[in-house]
């Protein structure tokens, strides 16, 4: 399929992926951003589309696993960082107000982080700030399991780092 034809084609289908997008946000300015989303990654990975299934449906597949994704996304980013009063959350776990020593200070995190090599500490960085993997391999220059590899390390060594805190 050439370019103009796939071009095309998502010309014809993307005013229907409208309504899709704002059953899934309940909100036109994110419905807008999430179709906005779904219109790049389909130009992005055109050579991954089959000629001859169902194009609407590819989008809307697209669509789909990008808005779960970025709720995925949203959901890990509160619950590894999520600031009350003085107190965070971590993992999920509320720590106790009445014990100061258990409070995890956001500073304390972020100088944990800080702490980490840039081979680290950039890759997880950019993963909390909500790029994909993919996107990371891009931006650094390198594989998709190096980049995965490094987040989970990334957190591991955190983990060690932030152990007194909990």
């Amino acid at each position: 399929m050439s370019t103009l034809e796939f071009n095309h084609l998502v010309a014809n289908n993307s005013s229907q992926l409208r309504g899709f997008a704002f059953n899934y946000t309940k909100n036109w300015d994110d419905a807008e951003d999430l179709i906005q989303d779904t219109l790049y990654k389909a130009l992005r990975y055109k050579d991954y589309f089959q000629e001859g299934t169902n194009f609407k449906g590819w989008l809307f597949t697209i669509m789909r696993n990008i808005f779960i994704n970025g709720y995925k996304r949203k959901k890990l980013q509160q619950n590894l960082l999520e600031e009350s009063a003085h107190n965070v959350m971590i993992n999920g776990s509320k720590l106790k107000e009445d014990t100061i020593s258990s409070a995890l200070n956001h500073q304390e995190i972020l100088k944990a982080v800080n702490t980490l090599s840039d081979d680290y500490r950039k890759p997880f960085q950019m993963f909390v700030d909500g790029f994909h993997y993919d996107e990371i391999a891009e931006e650094m220059g390198i594989p998709m399991g190096t980049v995965k590899s490094r987040i989970f390390h990334a957190r591991q060594k955190l983990s060690k780092m932030l152990v007194d805190f909990q």
